[in-house]
């Protein structure tokens, strides 16, 4: 799929911005908005590791500060500092939630092992969303 491809090496592009030296582990992500807009985000970590944003989140809340509320896909990918990208980086507990917040169970996430991309929906990493009563 052509914008597998185009969102990967864009992902790949943002985690080239990455600051993240706690970690040393650095991530990229690329949103697809509905309007084919295509918004890069990257991990951003700090002293008091409660102040860290993910990548997905980084690329979400400039989205969002962008005015655009529908999105279609995600590309997210991630390795140690200086290393090739070689395993599959899925996003992370409070990047799943968040997700949910502005997508359906069948928004998809594009994974990357440096090989080949795996699509996965957030209904599949993110099986019982946490929702507030009345939000349903």
């Amino acid at each position: 799929m052509i914008i597998e491809k185009e969102l990967i090496c864009e992902a790949l592009e943002a985690r080239k911005c990455s600051h993240s030296p706690y970690s040393h582990f650095a991530v990229g992500a690329a949103l697809l908005c509905s309007d084919g807009q295509i918004v890069r985000g990257t991990n951003v970590e700090n002293a008091s590791f409660g102040g860290t944003i993910c990548a997905e989140r980084s690329a979400f809340l400039s989205a969002i500060s962008m005015g655009r509320r529908d999105f279609e896909v995600i590309a997210i990918v991630g390795a140690p500092h200086g290393d090739e990208i070689s395993e599959l980086c899925a996003p992370c507990g409070i990047c799943r939630q968040f997700m949910s917040e502005f997508c359906g169970s069948d928004f998809k996430i594009v994974l990357f092992d440096g090989k080949k991309p795996v699509t996965r929906t957030l209904g599949e990493l993110l099986p019982d969303t946490f929702v507030l009563k009345g939000d349903e």
